[in-house]
Parts: structure tokens; C-alpha cells; sequence
């Protein structure tokens, strides 16, 4: 493919509360065994795009930690490869990324010593499979300077937590409004993916790094719409935003759906992952599991009904778990119930625990693990 990726995946997200005090967005678990960035990967890896930087920030030692290895998504090459970068101080800047536009410009030389004539940038925080060679199909046909991936939603109640998008009969993008409050029913939102022209991109970042503009939306894509030729590319496959707590619990939930289910992971392309060498799940006597997802190296001896158990999950006898997510390397007491939660990894629940969440309103479980205290 004549691209090269970028994924931007160092944004805290203040909606995910506790969930993101020890890890990026892009870090957080799905379905199991997967974490978000590894959508973008896969799909920038399907689309044979062999050259990836993956601009990181907050809390990112797990998130580096999960991409230790390029093969996992097979970067593992001689040309191109995947690239992790960080702010660093020198000499001329001494800042962290104020701004998606500013963590690109600050590794401007990625780009510069580039070949390929076009940049996919993608979020990392966000579920989805694409074939990006279909979008630049398009983008090379409409011979656009950007183009702009939407997703048409059904009711959206809060759009403050999307780009709301206008388009006209060619597919041209006339109006872009940021976040705004309210709510809209059926509307076209940014899908937090766009395809620039490489060269055209350089320019526009120094431009707005001059003007200390930091936004790639607001100070690149909304500020040039009407100048540049900005086109929508539809996308009418799964889609969701992982910004929030509710968010985040919904789009494990989905995976519980086997329609989705076999989107995601029996239909071609595949979605790649980080793979540890664990046993398969145990489930002993007693164990009673249903309509859930059960993650490698998992000890099962009670009850689960419509939850997600990531890995290496210990949960003890007469413990019942409903509608819930467990996280990795948590360990569940006896005749311990959770329904509507999301237990942080690595916590210890104690015997004989209650939590209980409101439908549509899941309960973050932290407790202080005395696991591994000397």
C-alpha cells in the first residue's frame, strides 16, 4: 500500500475514571484476550501497510509493554516496521504533545524520511476492522487533499463526545462541528480516521505549529474544510468509541454477540494480538459457565452468566458472576457476588464480597490487593 500509519494513542480519556490510572486508553483489555490498539494494528497490517508509528504519552508502560514485539502484527520486517514514539526532550522543544497535531509535528521526521505519498492516521481507542486500500481508493477518485472515515449512528443522546459531520451529494465534507452539546438522531460522526497527502500534511503541521495551533481536528481538518477538498468515506461496518466507562463496558459486551463475535474473529482479516503462553481455562466441579467469555489460564469454580473473564482470573466456590468484566490476574474469594461490574486487574476480592452495579451503569471494583505484600 502507498501509505505509511500512524495510530495516536496517547490521550487520557477523564470519562474512563479509574479504569485509566495505570494505563492508556489504547492499553485497555477487550474480549478477553485483546487490547484496543491492536484494532488499528491489525487493520493498518491487513491493509499492507508496512510502515507504523505509534505516537504514545500517558500512562504507557503497559501499552509499550504489549507492543515489546512488532511480529505480534507482522511489522517484524526490514523495511518499514512499527515504531514507538514518545516525547523527548532536545534541544529545540522541550514540551509534551499539547495536541494530536503536536505529537505528529514533534515526530515530523517520520514523515520526511518517508516515500509513500499518503499517511493513514488512525486513533487507538477504537474497535473497528477496515480495509484501508478501499479509502484510498476513494481518495485518490475524488482526488481529495484529506479524507475524513464517518460512521452514521443510530440515536445519539450526547453528542459532545463526537464530530458531527455534514456532507453534500458528492460526499464532501461542509460542515464539521467539534464535540457539540445536544443530542441528534441518526447523525454522520468522525470516525477518528483520516488519509492525508504526506507532503500537503508536513506543510499543514508547520503551518499550525508557527500559529501554536496543537489540534488535528480543529486546527488542521475543521480550520482547512473549505479551503482544502475534504471528503467523507462512509463506513457501514462495526464502529465504536471506547472514551468512557459505559463505552468501554458496551463494547466488551458486544463481543458476547456471535454475530459480532465471528466478525471480528472468523471472518478474514483477522485481529491480531500479543500472545502469553498460558494453559487453557479450568473449569472445575461445580463450575456453571454461560454465554461468556472465558480468557487462557482462568480457574473457574463458580458460577458466570454473560461476563467477560480475561486472564488469569481465579474465582473461588459459590461465587456468581453476572453481566460483568473481570480483568486480568484478579483473584475472586468464595461465595463472592458481582453483577454489573468491572473489576480492576490484578485486585483481590475477599470471600464473601457483594458488588452490585446499576443496569447501564457499571460499578469500577477496586480493591487494595494483599496478594503481594511482604
Amino acid at each position: 500500500m502507498r501509505a505509511i500509519g500512524i495510530v495516536l494513542a496517547g490521550g487520557n480519556a477523564p470519562r474512563m475514571k479509574e479504569l485509566t490510572n495505570k494505563r492508556a486508553v489504547a492499553a485497555m483489555p477487550l474480549a478477553g484476550s485483546y487490547r484496543a490498539v491492536d484494532f488499528a494494528l491489525s487493520s493498518l497490517s491487513n491493509s499492507k501497510v508496512q510502515k507504523v508509528a505509534v505516537l504514545t504519552q500517558y500512562n504507557s508502560r503497559s501499552l509499550n509493554d504489549h507492543m515489546s514485539s512488532s511480529k505480534w502484527w507482522d511489522f517484524g520486517r526490514k523495511q518499514g516496521g512499527l515504531y514507538v514514539f514518545t516525547p523527548t526532550i532536545t534541544v529545540d522543544n522541550g514540551f509534551w504533545y499539547r495536541g494530536t497535531a503536536d505529537s505528529i509535528f514533534q515526530n515530523l521526521d517520520f514523515l520526511r524520511d518517508s516515500h509513500e505519498p499518503y499517511v493513514v492516521i488512525t486513533s487507538g481507542d477504537i474497535i473497528y476492522k477496515m480495509d484501508f486500500n478501499k479509502v484510498l481508493e476513494q481518495h485518490i477518485e475524488k482526488k481529495a487533499d484529506i479524507t475524513v472515515v464517518c460512521k452514521r449512528l443510530g440515536r445519539c443522546s450526547d453528542t459532545s463526545r463526537y464530530g458531527i459531520i455534514g456532507t453534500n451529494e458528492d460526499g464532501r465534507i461542509v460542515s464539521f462541528d467539534e464535540k457539540p452539546n445536544g443530542s441528534e438522531n441518526e447523525p454522520l460522526v468522525s470516525a477518528g480516521i483520516y488519509v492525508f497527502r504526506r507532503r500537503q500534511l508536513i506543510e499543514m503541521l508547520e503551518r499550525a505549529n508557527e500559529e501554536e495551533r496543537y489540534d488535528l481536528v480543529r486546527d488542521i481538518i475543521i480550520r482547512f474544510k473549505d479551503v482544502k477538498k475534504v471528503y467523507c468515506y462512509e463506513h457501514t461496518a462495526y464502529w465504536r468509541n471506547i472514551a468512557s466507562v459505559n463505552d468501554y463496558y458496551d463494547a466488551n459486551m458486544d463481543f458476547l454477540n456471535k454475530d459480532i463475535r465471528d466478525y471480528f474473529f472468523r471472518e478474514y482479516p483477522d485481529v491480531y494480538s500479543k500472545v502469553d503462553d498460558l494453559p487453557p481455562a479450568k473449569y472445575n466441579a461445580g463450575a456453571d459457565v454461560r454465554n461468556s467469555l472465558v480468557a487462557s489460564g482462568t480457574i473457574v469454580n463458580g458460577k458466570i452468566e454473560n461476563s467477560i473473564i480475561f486472564k488469569q482470573v481465579y474465582i473461588g466456590n459459590n461465587c456468581t458472576i453476572r453481566n460483568s468484566i473481570i480483568l486480568n490476574g484478579v483473584h475472586i474469594g468464595d461465595n463472592t457476588y458481582l453483577e454489573n461490574c468491572i473489576v480492576e486487574s490484578r485486585d483481590t476480592i475477599k470471600p464473601n464480597s457483594n458488588y452490585t452495579g446499576e443496569p447501564g451503569k457499571p460499578r469500577i471494583v477496586i480493591e487494595r490487593s494483599d496478594r503481594y505484600q511482604l
